[in-house]
């Protein structure tokens, strides 16, 4: 780690002095070093307290040399706001975190936020995993924040479908919260990014949670929400997400259900909705859609060949007469019914009223 790390990483762990603090700081001295040199008056004059001036951990503090070991066992990095590698979208909301602690590889791919309750039902939960998991697939990142049910079902999900998720967590880089989280947490770091703003040490606290949350859709394009009662915590990720000009959708679920009630009332306010993955690509990523659509077509166009290619290759959105296909592709009526039969069997064309046919929506 290098001086100008180090050095930030005293005045992080320095009591009383947080995030706020470390942006007067680099305001005015433009260097975390500097500020570890200067003088009292100056630090004053910089914004700092008498009292936290007087908490600045000494080089030799046995805080700071143990938290030291503790990241390089760990792989921990840190990454401050002012590193060119700080996730841009991250640094444009209004009160970005000034220091990160990062364990694992931060995705170089857009970000996706998939949060809900923490008791979903069954349907809830398998909704959440299959999403994450067909977001993935388009190598589009999951965010979530590990908790217990919908978090963890978003980041099983991208983990099966071997894309990339971020976990970021309420606590210090070195808790694994909740504990039944263990495996799913180390699987997170090996090919992707656990983050934390907290020093390590700092323990679950509610209070932590809607810092925790911002980061979440501070670092995404949009936010999905999946399942939450009416004065559920993901209720305060979807605010965020409004608040930092982030699209917020919300999968409708049934009036009975009260991990509805928070996705329902935000779908009446506005939200996105949200029934399949089309819905989110088509309103952030439609290229991303469209190359998949592409790519559908032509895994369906190899299983062709003969007079089926022909035929396959001559249609498209636009409706054509089963005369006109047949002039085109030669065929008599007799051939020409029995093959656009199978192909619509399959899934390849899609017949519509009067005899006319499109391409299907494989």
């Amino acid at each position: 780690m290098n001086r100008t790390a180090v050095n930030l990483l005293r005045l992080h762990l320095t009591p009383g002095l947080g995030r706020l603090a470390l942006f007067k700081l680099k305001a005015y001295f433009s260097d975390f070093n500097c500020a570890l040199q200067a003088s009292p008056k100056q630090l004053k004059a910089a914004g700092l307290s008498e009292r936290v001036i007087g908490n600045i951990l000494p080089p030799d503090a046995p805080l700071l040399q143990t938290t030291l070991k503790q990241l390089d066992a760990l792989g921990v990095q840190l990454l401050s706001y002012w590193d060119r590698e700080y996730p841009s979208l991250l640094k444009q909301i209004h009160d970005p975190p000034a220091l990160l602690y990062v364990r694992g590889q931060l995705p170089e791919t857009e970000c996706f936020a998939i949060v809900g309750s923490r008791r979903a039902t069954t349907a809830g939960l398998h909704l959440a995993e299959e999403l994450a998991g067909q977001l993935a697939a388009h190598n589009i990142c999951v965010v979530s924040g590990l908790a217990r049910g919908v978090d963890t079902a978003a980041h099983r999900g991208a983990l099966e479908a071997g894309g990339p998720t971020i976990a970021v967590l309420g606590c210090g880089i070195d808790r694994i919260y909740p504990p039944e989280n263990a495996q799913i947490f180390h699987q997170i770091c090996e090919k992707n990014a656990i983050i934390s703003e907290y020093a390590p040490g700092t323990p679950p606290l509610a209070g932590h949670f809607p810092g925790r949350n911002r980061i979440i859709s501070g670092l995404s394009r949009g936010v999905l929400i999946v399942e939450a009662a009416a004065k559920s915590g993901s209720l305060i990720t979807g605010d965020f997400a409004l608040e930092q000009g982030r699209e917020l959708f919300a999968t409708p679920g049934a009036v009975q259900n009260p991990y509805s009630k928070g996705p329902n009332r935000l779908l009446k306010e506005g939200a996105q909705l949200v029934t399949e993955v089309d819905d989110i690509l088509h309103c952030l990523w439609p290229n991303r859609l469209n190359r998949q659509q592409q790519k559908a077509i032509n895994r369906f166009a190899d299983q062709l060949q003969g007079a089926a290619l022909k035929i396959y290759q001559q249609l498209g959105h636009e409706p054509q007469h089963i005369d006109e296909i047949g002039r085109k592709c030669g065929l008599t009526p007799m051939e020409l019914s029995a093959i656009l039969l199978d192909l619509e069997l399959r899934g390849g064309v899609q017949m519509l009223p009067g005899n006319q046919y499109i391409r299907g929506q494989l």
